[in-house]
This record gives C-alpha cells, sequence and structure tokens, in this order.
C-alpha cells in the first residue's frame, strides 16, 4: 500500500455509508432487481447472476464506458454471438509468440489508456455535478439580532407527520467565519 500510495480506510458491514461507491453500486443493482424479481420477491437470487451481468455490461456515464470493458479492455460478446460464430469468434489464432507478444503489451497500454479515460471522465462528471448542487444553494447572510428558526432536520426518526419541522424564533448572538452562528 504504502509502495504505491494508497491509503487504506477500513469500512464495516454495518457501515456501508463509509464507501460511498459501492452504496451506488448496490443500489444500481436493486433497482435492476426490482425491475426483473416482480412480486414473486422469493426469487431474487436465481435473477442475481443475470442482474450482474447486466449491471456490468451496461455503460456508465461518469466513465464513459462499461465496467466491462474497464476490466478486460474490450467490448463484451453476448452469449448469442458466441452460439452463431461470429467473425471474431472464427479468426485463426497467431501462433507467433514474438507478434503475440507484442501484441498483448500493445493491449495493456490500451487499457491502462483506457482506465486513465474512464478516470478523467469520473472527475470531469463529479464536477459538473458539483457545479449543478452549488448553483442551487442560495448563499445567505445573517447578521447579529436577526430573528431566524431553527430546522430539525432529524425530525424524521420520530413519529408524527404533522410536528412542525422547525423550532424558534432565535436570535443570533454571534456570527462567525464560514456561516457558523450562535444562536440565543
Amino acid at each position: 500500500m504504502l509502495k504505491y500510495g494508497v491509503t487504506h480506510r477500513l469500512s464495516t458491514a454495518y457501515h456501508p455509508q463509509t464507501s460511498g461507491q459501492v452504496e451506488v453500486s448496490n443500489r444500481g443493482l436493486k433497482q435492476i432487481l426490482e425491475k426483473t424479481v416482480g412480486k414473486n420477491r422469493a426469487s431474487w437470487s436465481d435473477k442475481l447472476d443475470d442482474a450482474l451481468w447486466a449491471f456490468r455490461t451496461a455503460c456508465k456515464t461518469p466513465i464513459g464506458c462499461t465496467l466491462y470493458k474497464l476490466v478486460y479492455g474490450k467490448a463484451c460478446h453476448l452469449p448469442i454471438e458466441l452460439e452463431h460464430k461470429a467473425y471474431w469468434a472464427l479468426k485463426h489464432p497467431n501462433f507467433d509468440l514474438e507478434t503475440a507478444g507484442d501484441h498483448r503489451k500493445v493491449q495493456l497500454n490500451e487499457l491502462n489508456e483506457l482506465r486513465d479515460h474512464a478516470y478523467e471522465n469520473s472527475l470531469i462528471y463529479k464536477e459538473k455535478t458539483k457545479r449543478i448542487h452549488d448553483s442551487k444553494i442560495k448563499n445567505r447572510v445573517f447578521n447579529v439580532g436577526d430573528k431566524v428558526l431553527l430546522f430539525k432536520s432529524r425530525l424524521k426518526m420520530f413519529s408524527g407527520k404533522l410536528k412542525s419541522r422547525s423550532s424558534g424564533p432565535f436570535t443570533i448572538s454571534q456570527v462567525f467565519p464560514y456561516g457558523t452562528v450562535e444562536l440565543s
């Protein structure tokens, strides 16, 4: 880990929120399973392999390619193509070891370039998403003496639909940098 500069953070199964990418992947798999399983939810384990195949071969917008292509460096061929002996399956193997080795090196370099490109696409996608999110945030300027209501974001843990989610009014007694305020 130290050799490649990787920081290792532990995550338990009881706290999966620490890995956002896993949460997104699980949500995608869950949506596929919800569409394919139907009313008899007991058969979800039978459909899991198909759902994983569909998830891995679907093009992901943030990276601009499929997960299959990201791992293997080529587009996946469906089983039906194998059955009908597509053109790519009929090619004769190259028995010249030197040429085959050179070809494999080129393939590995292309795979690294593909992964770098997917990483760059992911960064661009995240920047766009952040820009859209930040554009919807309204900047509020609070001054000492202003009257405000305090929003209770944790009210959903308690029952009662008609309970007010805000309390107050409170008076701002002190304003700190970066938007932090002291209420009285």
